[in-house]
């Protein structure tokens, strides 16, 4: 059975507070009081608890993270970037999702009143970002991760929306490709339409015009994907390529366009965004977003924020890499 600190003071004849000083390095312990208090640890082998002395010392050593759910297929790398660099430096994750809407974020807000964690990583779930402005002013350290194009007053990472959508644009141009359609994501996100403006921009530049009609929002999910295709298709109106702002969305498109009898590429090239794991399995042409890095980068600005560093309001931006593979 795990040796507790109750023990030692027991053995040692002192206090669980004077045992707590000793192992925390307070110089208001005498020299052989806290030698004996060190005999009795070795003597039975007592491990203290790490979450016990970070406290003791004003810190959890943990690290909460919150984000919108794990059912995104890119959150889990960025959980695991964020880990890998949270563990190097002895720290530990919290992990909160709002699945279950009000409910999960009250849960999360008495966590963070009982102080379980000293900072903060978030993927920004939707409606959440006055809270969590809210939690920074009052002194929390902040770090959001793809801010969607808000901008947030505190420490950010994200992603060269813009030029990962110009890329795509540009390859589909000299590609041969000669009329565009596009199926965004939610048009309440600022990634959407920094991915939109840079598509129309780069082929702006080329001299081509893309019709309002074969701009259809989506919701960043395949169903949603497959729907909005079918509508572009019942436009009646030319196109043989698609960008799809992510890549769940262009295996929704891919799909539907399989059911009309239209080929990939042949017929029609698609294009997506993010890179996931099932992408390369699919064929699918994209952009990379470099999504482990992103949680790494978070958590060391996090981490030096713990350590006293200033918060910066410049966003931390990653590049995107534009992936040709046979569906464009």
């Amino acid at each position: 059975m795990r040796v507790t600190i109750a023990e030692v003071a027991q053995r040692a004849q002192v206090s669980k507070a004077t045992v707590s000083r000793v192992l925390n390095g307070k110089p208001d312990v005498d020299a052989a009081t806290a030698a004996r208090v060190r005999q009795v640890i070795a003597d039975v082998g007592y491990v203290p608890s790490a979450r016990a002395v970070g406290l003791a010392r004003g810190r959890a050593r943990t690290v909460g993270m919150l984000v919108p759910s794990l059912t995104w297929p890119w959150t889990g790398e960025v959980v695991q970037g964020a880990v890998d660099e949270l563990e190097a430096e002895g720290y530990g994750l919290l992990l909160y999702t709002v699945n279950r809407g009000a409910e999960s974020l009250a849960q999360f807000a008495s966590h963070v009143s009982a102080k379980a964690f000293d900072g903060l990583l978030v993927i920004e779930p939707p409606d959440t970002l006055s809270y969590i402005e809210t939690l920074h002013d009052q002194g929390l350290p902040v770090v959001m991760i793809d801010d969607r194009g808000s901008r947030p007053g505190f420490p950010s990472v994200c992603t060269t929306n813009r030029e990962g959508a110009q890329a795509a644009a540009q390859h589909l141009v000299a590609a041969g490709r000669t009329g565009f359609a596009v199926v965004t994501g939610p048009a309440n996100f600022g990634c959407v339409r920094e991915r939109l403006d840079g598509f129309l921009d780069a082929l702006g530049e080329a001299g081509v015009h893309v019709d309002p009609r074969l701009v259809v929002e989506g919701d960043f999910g395949t169903d949603r994907g497959a729907v909005a295709t079918e509508k572009l298709l019942s436009t009646g109106l030319r196109f043989d390529a698609v960008f799809a702002q992510n890549d769940l969305s262009a295996l929704g498109v891919m799909r539907a366009l399989a059911a009309s009898g239209r080929k990939v590429p042949e017929d029609v090239a698609v294009v997506g965004f993010d890179d996931i794991p099932i992408a390369a399995h699919a064929e699918l042409t994209t952009v990379r977003q470099p999504m482990r890095e992103m949680g790494e980068a978070a958590a060391r600005l996090l981490l030096a924020r713990l350590e006293g560093a200033a918060p910066s309001r410049e966003p931390v931006v990653l590049p995107t890499t534009f992936v040709a593979r046979r569906s464009g």
